[in-house]
């Protein structure tokens, strides 16, 4: 059995960051500034860096500063911008958490700005280091997958093996997601085969059409240079490997950033944004995956990896597991699981297994590789989504 930190909307946290949020851009360096002498206590920078309104951003934002693993909330806005910062305060009040915004221009510029956002994040971190857990269910606890710097290798080693450790989580009640709709192009009909439902096998196929016809018209696809001198020769082969990590269990639903899955099982998550394209490379870093997932409710990420990924994540743990064995030699201080043995000879099944085993652990508090190192990366765009339709969350 787990353990947990209870919020009033009934989930519960594997963590209880304190979320210093800027709303611009500009206001990005107080932002960090006022973490700086926090980072080891709790305090993690977010932040939305676009001046112009977005109400995908705005959404993202308010389910990312109502996460489960965040149990207070810093805004610190410049003044000027286009953000609603009074709409999310509302929405961040509204849960409970201590919120407090910190508004530049009011409240006298860089050094007041920082040294108030200073004060009331100190007065806070007390608190929430205190806070009592509640016993947690696995049934409570939702998972996400990406892999990133693939080569070669991933296909056979670090993905499978993430895809039996998805197995056994949804096989226990737990809540799996995968995405990167843009990376699974080939496997549309053995994905769709999948579905709970034949119209849900459409909204499946369908989401990889759209990511199909969006990189063609910007005229690249998720195939970078670095795959190549990996190994791999294709969209296709590299679809099969980041395929792999979603395992074989029947796939529940099609979600889309900041929807939270309604009930345990697996989950492909849409990334590439709806309408006519104008956003530019809709996965613009691993890092932006890996925050859409969060804002769907993701307790933490398995992140798997050939050539070597080194990040890690704001408010969510990030498990890195390393396709390549070579890779994990050169650089075994970042990865947290050795999943290239598997090419000498240990089972795809052991290694699943260790994965489950340390997703556990990781959820009772035990501090990945990138957590210990200081990762604590971020990023969020503009994109424009379209609301699910009854298909895609079938009963």
């Amino acid at each position: 059995m787990l353990e947990g930190i209870p919020r009033s909307d009934g989930r519960k946290g594997i963590r209880n960051y304190l979320a210093v949020a800027y709303l611009v851009e500009c206001a990005h360096h107080v932002a960090r500034e006022i973490v700086q002498p926090h980072r080891e206590d709790g305090a993690q920078v977010i932040g939305f860096p676009g001046c112009y309104p977005n109400d995908y951003a705005q959404t993202m934002m308010e389910r990312l500063c109502t996460h489960p693993n965040v149990g207070a909330v810093l805004l610190v806005s410049l003044g000027c911008e286009s953000f609603n910062r009074f709409k999310l305060e509302q929405a961040i009040a509204a849960t409970g958490r201590p919120v407090k915004t910190v508004v530049i221009q009011r409240t006298g510029g860089t050094r007041q700005a920082i040294q108030t956002g200073r004060d009331w994040v100190a007065e806070q971190l007390p608190t929430l280091a205190a806070a009592e857990k509640v016993p947690m269910d696995l049934s409570e606890l939702i998972v996400g997958t990406v892999c990133g710097g693939s080569d070669g290798t991933s296909g056979l080693t670090g993905n499978p093996a993430v895809g039996l450790a998805f197995d056994r989580l949804v096989g226990a009640g737990a809540t799996c997601i995968f995405e990167e709709t843009g990376e699974l192009i080939g496997c549309e009909e053995i994905m769709a085969a999948r579905a709970k439902t034949p119209e849900l096998g459409v909204e499946l196929t369908a989401s990889v059409e759209k990511a199909a016809a969006y990189y063609a018209t910007l005229g690249y696809g998720s195939f970078a240079a670095g795959n190549a001198e990996g190994g791999l020769s294709s969209i296709e082969e590299k679809s099969m490997g980041a395929y792999a990590k979603s395992g074989s269990s029947a796939i529940s639903g099609l979600i889309k950033p900041g929807d939270i899955p309604p009930r345990g099982g697996l989950y492909l998550m849409d990334v590439v944004p709806d309408g006519e394209v104008r956003f530019g490379f809709p996965n613009i870093s691993d890092n932006a995956e890996i925050v859409e997932m969060m804002a769907s409710g993701a307790h933490l990420t398995l992140f798997v990896t050939a050539r070597g990924s080194v990040v890690g994540s704001a408010l969510a743990p990030v498990i890195k597991v390393c396709a390549n064995p070579e890779t994990y030699a050169r650089m075994a201080e970042d990865m947290d699981v050795d999943a290239g043995r598997i090419l000498s000879g240990t089972s795809l099944a052991e290694v699943g297994d260790e994965i489950f085993d340390l997703t556990l652990a990781t959820a009772g508090g035990a501090p990945t590789k990138s957590e210990a190192l200081g990762h604590a990366e971020f990023i969020l765009t503009y994109k424009s989504f379209e609301p699910i339709g009854p298909a895609c969350l079938p009963v």
